[in-house]
């Protein structure tokens, strides 16, 4: 094939897009520099041709609206007229965009494109909540704003942008839930909140239910207000409002109070210590060289095939030269043996459901990265807010099921029966 009709080819090739070579080369003619910034800059080619279209479209609704008001009118009444426009700037995603809103005499257009009191475009309201919820404070964000887009923008109108949010959070913390959670791990984040006057300590307690298909979900958080059981009370009172009536398997890690209060509103739910949190709380007494050597010990006790098997590995550890070196971590799997326990009951398929804690030890994971970044918050409503954020950006990237689910899923069935069988209904 010869040059020529290689450009021939070239030039018959369609365009991707919606305009043609011709017209796109036709605007760029008019870009009078050949970087970065004379095409993409706040007063560059781009921008002037968003302001040049937005314009052309509040003109083009104007026109349509006094064409249907000449239609409408009567004989001898008055035609309305354009007059002139006013100056405007709203802000967008890219920055400040300065428009010339046209008018009509009598003050009866009110433009779509751009409403009259309307000062943010679509897209800049969802750019303010993406940066705070990465951790960003309302400062910061202002600050950022005004770096990137030269336009100040006023505290109180970015707190106002991400206040809107709570209505989304309490309609996720009421949402209607499934009758029945076949495991349900909860969790806690230690936040920093000032409270009467003073920053206290504050625990945000997470709950990650698995569903009968399998699907892990975030069941909702709360800020702990009360000492042990009457907080616990209050959690299970709320899930069971929104419509849940069985726990199978609740994993905690050593809460305080859960086991009263979970005996009073879930009486048949079995209490399991999290034993990815127990390892850890066992590595924490050993010194760094050691842990790897100490986890490997370990391992032989809750990979054991029963009970009196794993009881007698823990006794085989506690005689050994790591039991020996280390009997803080005899004494911590002794205290929790009550709850470690029932692991055992399980077949090796619902184990590794139970153990499997890397969901929820992932999503703590990216709620810890933002969070670190603040040193406090001012109330709860605003930790509440930016954990909520950070949760729907989490669980927007996808749905997990749990690990050989559906193995899983036959043996909870005849482990459990109708039990299991509820949330089917």
């Amino acid at each position: 094939m010869t040059d020529s009709s290689k450009t021939a080819k070239v030039r018959q090739r369609k365009p991707e897009g919606p305009f043609s070579d011709e017209l796109l080369d036709q605007i760029l003619s008019q870009l009078k520099g050949n970087d970065a910034e004379s095409l993409l800059g706040q007063t560059g080619l781009v921008a002037q041709l968003k302001k040049q279209l937005a314009e052309r479209m509040l003109s083009a609704e104007l026109g349509h609206h006094l064409r249907q008001e000449r239609e409408q009118a009567e004989q001898d009444d008055p035609v309305n007229h354009r007059n002139g426009s006013t100056s405007k700037t709203v802000l967008t995603p890219e920055g400040a965009l300065s428009l010339q809103i046209p008018r009509d005499r009598q003050a009866t257009f009110d433009p779509v494109l751009v409403g009259k009191h309307q000062r943010r475009l679509p897209g800049f309201d969802d750019h303010v909540i993406g940066m705070y919820a990465r951790g960003m404070s309302v400062r910061e964000i202002q600050a950022h704003l005004l770096e990137l887009y030269g336009h100040e923008v006023s505290p109180s109108l970015i707190s106002a942008i991400t206040d809107e949010v709570m209505a989304e959070t309490q309609e996720w913390q009421s949402r209607p839930l499934d009758g029945m959670y076949p495991v349900v791990f909860f969790d806690a984040l230690r936040l920093k909140i000032r409270d009467e006057g003073s920053v206290k300590n504050k625990a945000v307690y997470l709950a990650l239910g698995v569903d009968a298909s399998g699907r892990k979900d975030v069941l909702g958080l709360w800020i702990e207000q009360t000492e042990g059981s009457k907080f616990w009370l209050k959690v299970f009172n709320d899930l069971k409002t929104r419509g849940l009536q069985d726990i199978l398997i609740c994993v905690v890690d050593g809460l305080r109070g859960f086991p009263e209060a979970i005996e009073a509103v879930f009486p048949k739910a079995m209490i399991q210590t999290c034993i990815v949190h127990l390892i850890r709380n066992s590595l924490d007494y050993a010194g760094w060289k050691d842990r790897k050597l100490v986890a490997q010990a370990l391992r032989p006790i809750y990979t054991a095939v029963s009970e009196e098997a794993a009881r007698e590995e823990l006794q085989a550890f506690a005689k050994g030269p790591w039991g020996l070196k280390y009997p803080s971590i005899v004494q911590s799997w002794t205290r929790a043996w009550e709850h470690v326990v029932p692991f055992f009951v399980f077949p090796p398929d619902i184990r590794r459901v139970i153990y499997t804690t890397n969901a929820i030890e992932s999503l703590n994971m990216q709620l810890r990265k933002i969070i670190k970044t603040r040193g406090h918050f001012p109330n709860d409503e605003s930790a509440i807010k930016l954990l909520w954020l950070a949760l729907r950006n989490a669980l927007n990237k996808s749905v997990r099921r749990a690990f050989d689910w559906k193995i899983a899923m036959n043996q909870f069935a005849i482990l459990y029966g109708d039990r299991f069988t509820l949330a089917k209904s």
